[in-house]
């Protein structure tokens, strides 16, 4: 965690009852470089087909670009790709697929607002999906 993602958990810690007014500041080029390295390499593309592979390959200048969409308010997320997997009672499930750029956006807020209300949560909580640096749902009986 980045020292500025630190000082946002220990003020959150410090006031439950804190209000942050301005968060989007800590979206910088870096912390979208760590969510896209964070992310799943092998996970399927989005409907812009762009895979993990294929960004990387300039890595540094896709980056670059995202981060200037969203300084210049000129990003917008991309429909969602729908698929459908098979249920073990024969039903489909349906699963929707957001595009590479739109998957990296969303963990770098997510780190941020995690740092935030990770605070709020107790050690026993754990909701359909892990938090850091404990235990899976599965196994936390």
């Amino acid at each position: 965690m980045s020292t500025k993602l630190d000082r946002l958990a220990e003020l959150a810690k410090e006031d439950g009852k804190r209000q942050f007014f301005s968060i989007a500041h800590l979206i910088t080029p870096e912390a979208l470089y760590a969510a896209f390295r964070g992310l799943r390499k092998d996970a399927s593309a989005g409907v812009d087909g762009v895979t993990c592979e294929e960004y990387e390959k300039d890595a540094a200048g896709n980056i670059r670009q995202l981060y200037q969409r969203l300084r210049d308010g000129k990003y917008q997320a991309q429909p969602l790709r729908r698929i459908y997997i098979p249920k073990e009672d024969g039903k489909q499930r349906p699963i929707s697929i957001p595009a590479l750029e739109d998957k990296i956006l969303q963990k770098a807020v997510a780190e941020v607002l995690n740092a935030i209300y990770e605070q709020d949560f107790l050690e026993c909580s754990y909701g359909f999906s892990t938090r850091k640096g404990r235990p899976t749902s599965a196994g936390a009986n």
